[in-house]
């Protein structure tokens, strides 16, 4: 299924798949390249989905569990700069060997843990290696596409992770819900043994590939607009993570269905995801801001919608596909400026992207798990998204060349 995707794209490959066989081959390079960030999102996305689960088992609350996802992001944040440093001058294709191992043995540690100490620190080592991941695999994705996609490449990796949202990530629920949390990790950790196969096989060995100096990936993280677009979006996109985190408790305790709605939700903000990335990777070749604007702005609608009408099925329904659609129209956006603030450091900025929604992802299960705590319900984690996302479309509007005009249309 995730092979579908690519057809569309094959007629439309660089310089580097001129013939059918390049073509056939190029095809199967972007598939592998999917496939790992398939099995990164289903690890990341369906420890949200089985959190009651594995909150029962350690025996701990809904909010402390929630310190598991936080430690997943944190691994993330810390492992995008200082493991994309630290392999600055390694190939890209070497780079996403090591990473994707280092994401096996995590997810092993995961289906092991004990306790909650033991379950943060293996969720920590799980996310260690995704910033630099998608870094690399959209340098790889670039260099096969050609110049001038840059949203389109960025879009290509990150479908693997939008479809693990439709169907990674619910049956990873599934199996939670009916052969244990424990095995849903060892099946993610079976899944990335053989994405690390497919990326050996079809990821090419050219010296094009080739790393570059540390000093010349620094001198980006000088940059104050590097910066400021990070808290763009670290801000913005946090209100997916203040509604995701939560759509278990919504389905069993603010629409009152049965469990086995979860998966069924689940799928519906991950098809909301994959429209929103299918349409943000081409706006973010064709226009500089408008898929971020677009996204970040019709999302605040949404949101208001869902905190205020959110305990009807069909709203709540509704409002989950339009969160997903939305966040990921303005994602590939963000990507595509952060390598155009940098062009002299991609695979760092890649990183660095993932870095900063993973940050979102921090403070949205924070966010939310803090408006719960204090008494507010659980609808009101669609205001905390709410009041993040409008933070982060002011924070772009005041620093961004052009953000006031651009916010204002």
């Amino acid at each position: 299924m995730l092979n579908q995707g690519y057809d569309a794209q094959i007629n439309a490959l660089g310089v580097h798949c001129t013939d059918a066989r390049q073509r056939r081959m190029c095809g199967f390079t972007l598939f592998s390249l999917a496939l790992g960030s398939f099995c990164i999102g289903t690890s990341e996305f369906a420890s949200m989905g089985i959190l009651q689960l594995f909150s029962q088992s350690l025996e701990i609350s809904i909010p402390e569990a929630t310190n598991a996802i936080t430690a997943y992001a944190l691994g993330v944040v810390v492992g995008a700069p200082l493991v994309t440093l630290a392999a600055a001058r390694l190939n890209r294709r070497t780079l996403l060997l090591g990473l994707m191992a280092l994401f096996v043995v995590g997810n092993v540690l995961s289906a092991s843990a004990p306790n909650l100490a033991m379950f943060a620190i293996a969720r920590f080592v799980s996310g260690l290696p995704q910033g630099a991941y998608f870094g690399a695999g959209a340098v790889v994705a670039t260099y096969i596409m050609g110049p001038g996609r840059g949203g389109k490449a960025f879009a290509l990796v990150m479908m693997g992770l939008t479809v693990a949202t439709i169907i990674g990530s619910p049956l990873a629920t599934f199996l939670g819900q009916t052969i244990g949390w424990r095995n849903t990790y060892l099946t993610v950790a079976a899944a990335s043994a053989v994405s690390l196969a497919a990326l050996w096989a079809w990821v090419p060995t050219t010296p094009e590939l080739d790393g570059g100096s540390i000093r010349q990936e620094l001198k980006a993280l000088r940059r104050f607009s590097v910066w400021a677009m990070m808290l763009v979006a670290a801000l913005g996109v946090s209100s997916i993570f203040a509604i995701y985190t939560f759509v278990g408790p919504f389905v069993t305790d603010v629409a009152m269905l049965d469990p086995e709605w979860i998966p069924v939700a689940l799928a519906i903000f991950g098809i909301g995801m994959t429209v929103g990335n299918f349409i943000g990777g081409r706006l973010a070749d064709a226009y500089p801001a408008r898929g971020l604007v677009l996204g970040f702005g019709i999302a605040l609608v949404v949101l208001a919608a869902l905190a205020t009408l959110g305990a009807n099925i069909a709203v709540m329904m509704v409002g989950l596909f339009g969160i997903g659609t939305t966040m990921f129209i303005a994602i590939p956006t963000v990507s595509v400026r952060m390598t155009k603030l940098a062009p002299d450091a991609p695979t760092l900025m890649g990183a660095m992207s993932l870095a900063a929604f993973n940050v979102s992802n921090a403070i949205g299960a924070a966010a939310g798990g803090f408006t719960i705590g204090a008494g507010y319900g659980l609808l009101s984690v669609a205001w905390a998204g709410f009041c993040l996302t409008f933070a982060g479309l002011a924070v772009f509007a005041v620093t961004m060349p052009r953000g006031r005009q651009l916010a204002a249309a």
